[in-house]
């Protein structure tokens, strides 16, 4: 078993598990974003046809996988697993989107990195022989954030420049044994990181220390640098931690360059659309994974990506308790060759 580690914390997957296929989804505000022709659905509506905006959350989840079935030809009954988690409490996006699937589920909290937690574990389940085929999904959505996290929607509270849009979106991947491709060909779990950061307006800086961290032990480890990959990608840093985690590579004598992106820069016209620091939540890492990067790379833009969302594991009693906010950062390496 341990001849697939390397280094202390990565695993090279021994058969690395294939894109079988992708979907995702979004909402009004990522219909006028930049990304927008490379969503498969937009809607106007963030009820998504529901009474209430839980409840939207929960059918972006059930579209999305579906989507993702139908593009590859499969039934639910053809997945081993599905592996997916939200923001909500209890992840009842997830669950209550997911039980009609009759699919064996995992329900995952990672926050932000939710995505890279389930594509992780989807790439072990399949590399280790327990499953052919598994489903990686998360969502988020701006209302039922706002309503849990923050204050009423209808309140109208000021938003500070540290402050993050949580994306409207959903995405989903179906990982194979076999398949087309990109592949997985390497994971690095991510530890919880906390430097002390409590201001919940400013997740950038709370989660920028856990990126630093998995990114570094993922080259250590894999004895690779920043300029060996196509793309090296965070999940929703924003302009500040961004910012933060160049910073910290800089003092390292490692310089990042045009190759180092965030999802939650890329996802929002951050001026015209007035999005602050940039974008946030589950669903805008899920959703740029599954909608630009995975097609850029089906079409040849780039062949080798380090996906490296993060996540702020904190909730409103830790918050009002004054507790700081642990980071984490899941990275998964996606090639074009197996």
């Amino acid at each position: 078993m341990n001849e697939k580690r390397v280094g202390k914390r990565t695993i090279a997957l021994a058969h690395p598990p294939s894109v079988l296929t992708f979907a995702n989804i979004g909402g009004r505000q990522e219909g006028d974003g930049p990304l927008a022709a490379y969503f498969d659905e937009l809607s106007d509506d963030s009820f998504f046809g529901e009474k209430t905006w839980e409840k939207g959350e929960s059918a972006m989840q059930k579209k999305v996988l579906q989507r993702a079935l139908d593009r590859a030809r499969l039934k639910p009954a053809d997945l081993d697993y599905i592996l997916a988690g939200d923001l909500l409490n209890q992840c009842i996006g997830s669950s209550f989107g997911l039980r009609d699937f009759g699919v064996p589920f995992y329900g995952l909290y990672g926050a932000c990195s939710t995505m890279g937690e389930s594509l992780s574990l989807a790439a072990l389940l399949i590399d280790g022989g327990f499953a052919r085929r598994a489903a990686a999904l998360t969502s988020s959505h701006f209302c039922t954030a706002e309503r849990q996290y923050r204050m009423p929607v209808p309140y109208g509270s000021q938003r500070t420049p540290t402050a993050q849009w949580t994306a409207t979106a959903s995405g989903c991947t179906i990982l194979a044994d076999d398949g087309p491709g990109p592949y997985v060909t390497h994971v690095t779990c991510g530890k919880i990181v906390d430097r002390g950061v409590a201001d919940a307006n400013n997740m950038g800086a709370a989660m920028a220390p856990a990126a630093y961290d998995t990114l570094s032990a993922f080259f250590r480890d894999t004895k690779t640098k920043p300029g060996d990959y196509d793309l090296v990608i965070t999940g929703d840093l924003g302009e500040v931690g961004h910012a933060i985690v160049r910073d910290f590579f800089a003092k390292d004598g490692i310089q990042l360059g045009d190759n180092f992106q965030d999802c939650g820069l890329l996802l929002y016209d951050r001026q015209n659309q007035d999005m602050h620091a940039g974008a946030s939540g589950c669903g805008c890492s899920a959703s740029v994974l599954n909608g630009y990067l995975l097609s850029g790379m089906r079409e040849g833009k780039w062949d080798r990506i380090v996906f490296a969302p993060t996540g702020a594991l904190l909730s409103p009693t830790s918050s009002f308790q004054g507790e700081s906010i642990p980071g984490i950062c899941h990275a998964v390496c996606l090639s074009a060759k197996r």
